[in-house]
């Protein structure tokens, strides 16, 4: 593993993106931060970053735990990094949400 890692890349092999190229499109389209500036795909990661990445309605924060180019299983990528408190809140307030609207 090296100390720098683009950013297309390690989305794709956190498994956020399910290719690399839809990782660099959604960075391109400035859903992506990294430590609260818009990236670009070639950005290099470090360990200790934070990421934000917008999914639909939600904005997810992560901070980066290790870097690797290479895709592995699930469980391999969520040791990739943390999410954030704040996030995790978001997240299941989000959920919950989505749980409480009527069925169109």
């Amino acid at each position: 593993m090296s100390d720098k890692l683009r950013l297309d890349k390690w989305l794709w092999a956190a498994r956020f993106y399910k290719t690399r190229s839809l990782a660099a499109d959604e960075i391109d389209k400035g859903r992506v931060q990294v430590n609260e500036i818009t990236a670009k795909p070639s950005r290099e990661l470090k360990v200790g970053d934070r990421v934000d990445l917008r999914q639909g309605a939600l904005v997810r924060t992560v901070m980066v735990k290790t870097l690797s180019s290479v895709r592995g299983g699930a469980p391999i990528a969520q040791t990739m990094y943390e999410e954030t408190a704040e996030s995790v809140v978001r997240r299941e307030r989000f959920a919950e949400e989505r749980r409480t609207q009527p069925d169109p």
